[in-house]
């Protein structure tokens, strides 16, 4: 099945979309993509080119999105919190030639080559270069004019017969620990079949799932979108996470389902009221993991089951999630096939429909990423339990080796949570020139607690080994994270080793 096809399960009159107040049924939404996919293709849009689209959530991302990929063309989302620098970036390594954006996007003289700025509604060509690369020329479109309907168009012509659904529909741009972002290229297969394979959250017709996580990114794509899409149900969109506007759309929309991250799980558990909360049948965590502290307190005060998930972009991104009903607190859920002892652990790799094609023009990395055989490697360490359950233990690039002795930071991180009044906490490897690498614990604390690091090691001691006991303690005000509420541990170390060369 192809991408845009997804919603043909849904009921004409059934509510598919809303967005702030606003209601588009099923019916609706069919005929926006047709009156969209004609307007993208009276621009010069046609089958393989990539269509940038620089927005936050909204109706029009949805309709960009379906349309594009209804021409055969391949969407480019863009994480609008990016630097000039890396849009600029992606737009060459992609060669986009057509951008949707919610405001006009603005590349500074670095990055244009020429005086003046373009006219972002009509859509004048703009010339960018970057060091070391040649200019090049894209048109940005106001993502707004794909919600205006325009009889006098043509109708573009349908897809050729042989356009099957393992042509790409999408290129994800993965942060990479080093270096630039790589494009991790989707099939509309990929999508299609990690929508199905989500099957056992059990959203039916009747559900409103809240989409509130950013839609650029494929966890919020695949899950909050596409999935319930797929099923018939509502997609309740917010354009970002701000506790007050969330808790009262979930009370008043009646949301049953949402994709969160464990940040946002920690602020409703300590703002929201159980009533707030009461029509909520399912909560799903993912981006990152959940520590179990934060975990257990929303449902105590909720009453509310989190199913845990693990995924990444280069598998659309659904790896494995807890089912619903049968969540295991601290597991990623179920999975198949492991090649070492039951509770050892090793390298999580996956094989399946969901897995990407490649990175987009890196050969070369695709190899190293996906093996002859197909597996994905993920440079996740994970252990499996006797039920067959996952528990990622630790990024493999992450992992503190410290005389000799392997140290998991989430592991740690885990015990830390369980001090009172400890807010948010990340422990990173640092250099130390005894035992090689150390681990430094960087953490904020909750409104009105106080830290006694004495008392700190001690609960420590008490619950470690003394060779995973971090050897620093740094209290920040709060810990930066990524667009979708990561722990960013990159801008945490870079900021401490810039402050540290200082002094």
């Amino acid at each position: 099945m192809l991408l845009h096809k997804i919603i043909d399960q849904g009921q004409t009159n059934d509510i598919a979309l809303v967005d702030h107040g606003r209601y588009v049924t099923y019916g609706e939404f069919k005929e926006a993509i047709k009156h969209c996919r004609d307007k993208l293709y009276d621009l010069g849009i046609r089958q393989g080119d990539r269509v940038a689209i620089f927005s936050r959530n909204s109706v029009e991302f949805i309709y960009a999105y379906f349309a594009v990929a209804s021409l055969g063309a391949i969407n480019v989302p863009i994480n609008f919190q990016l630097s000039t620098r890396e849009i600029a970036y992606i737009l060459k390594d992609a060669g986009i030639e057509h951008i949707f954006t919610y405001k006009p996007l603005d590349i500074d003289s670095h990055h244009i080559d020429s005086k003046e700025k373009p006219d972002f509604h009509v859509g004048i060509p703009q010339k960018v270069t970057q060091h070391n690369m040649k200019v090049f020329e894209f048109t940005q479109h106001d993502i707004k004019i794909l919600d205006e309907v325009d009889e006098s168009i043509k109708e573009a012509p349908e897809l050729p017969a042989d356009f099957d659904d393992n042509k790409p529909c999408v290129i994800i741009y993965t942060s990479g620990t080093t270096g630039n972002p790589k494009g991790a290229v989707l099939s509309h297969k990929n999508l299609v079949r990690n929508a199905e394979q989500m099957i056992h959250m059990g959203c039916e017709r009747q559900h409103k799932v809240l989409c509130v996580l950013p839609m650029y990114h494929c966890f919020s794509w695949t899950c909050s979108v596409l999935y319930p899409l797929s099923h018939g149900a509502a997609v309740v969109i917010l354009d970002s996470f701000t506790p007050k506007e969330t808790i009262e759309t979930i009370r008043t929309e009646k949301i049953t389902d949402m994709y969160v991250v464990p940040s946002i799980c920690s602020l409703l558990t300590k703002l929201a009221s159980a009533e707030d909360m009461k029509t909520l049948r399912l909560v799903v965590s993912g981006g990152t993991t959940l520590p179990v502290q934060i975990a257990n307190d929303f449902i105590n005060k909720f009453g509310v089951e989190i199913c845990e998930g693990y995924g990444l972009s280069e598998a659309s991104p659904v790896v494995t999630m807890n089912p619903y009903g049968k969540p295991k607190v601290g597991s990623s859920g179920p999975a198949e096939g492991n090649d070492v002892p039951q509770g050892s652990e090793g390298e999580l790799v996956i094989k399946g429909d969901n897995v990407m094609l490649g990175y987009w023009n890196m050969p070369e990395a695709t190899k190293e990423a996906i093996d002859a055989e197909g597996w994905l490697h993920t440079g996740d360490i994970a252990k499996v339990d006797d039920d067959g359950y996952v528990y990622i233990v630790n990024r493999l690039k992450e992992m503190i080796i410290s005389m000799g002795e392997n140290i998991y930071p989430r592991e740690v991180e885990e015990v830390i949570y369980r001090y009172p009044g400890i807010k948010d906490a990340a422990v990173i490897g640092v250099e130390d020139k005894l035992r090689g690498q150390a681990g430094a614990c960087f953490y904020s604390m909750q409104e009105g607690a106080e830290m006694d690091i004495h008392n700190l090691k001690q609960f420590l001691q008490k619950n470690l080994a003394l060779y995973k006991i971090p050897r620093e303690f740094h209290e920040l005000d709060d810990l930066p994270r990524t667009s979708t509420g990561k722990i960013s541990k990159r801008m945490i170390l870079e900021d401490f080793l810039k402050r540290k060369n200082l002094n």
